[in-house]
């Protein structure tokens, strides 16, 4: 992972029920909304990518990873719909751009998440390992 991504972060658009009793006119009007939006954030270079998800996939877990479920499901308030990756220069920032998000009015979510220069485990293992042989010596 790369260290020079300090200032991105992910914009996760949870729930994929929002559109549940619009009109279909109303539900166009959405997303033209959201595409203007999408547009202006990546004129504006602020948006690295991003894509909309299918709303069924599998959950894999256990040892192994010997289950694989159905999910999640179309219907959870949780799952998440797609995603944004932006660069822009604080989590206020950040938070700022997710507050504008057309869905938020119909009961989608957004989750802002940074993405961290190195998985945050083995950050906490080094950090570990060093005090381990501060001890040691």
């Amino acid at each position: 992972m790369s260290k020079e991504n300090k200032n991105e972060y992910l914009l996760m658009f949870r729930g994929t029920d929002w559109h549940h009793g619009l009109s279909p006119q109303e539900i166009q009007e959405v997303l033209v909304r959201f595409k203007s939006w999408f547009d202006e954030l990546t004129t504006q270079g602020k948006v690295k990518g991003g894509n909309p998800l299918v709303n069924e996939g599998k959950v894999v877990s256990g040892k192994n990873g010997r289950v694989v479920a159905d999910g999640p499901f179309a219907e959870s308030k949780e799952a998440i719909g797609g995603y944004f990756l932006v660069e822009v220069e604080s989590q206020d920032e950040a938070v700022a751009i997710a507050r504008n998000c057309p869905a938020l009015a119909y009961g989608g979510q957004v989750e802002v998440r940074q993405i961290a220069p190195e998985c945050p485990v083995f950050q906490e293992l080094k950090e570990k390992l060093a005090e381990a042989q501060l001890v040691s010596t």
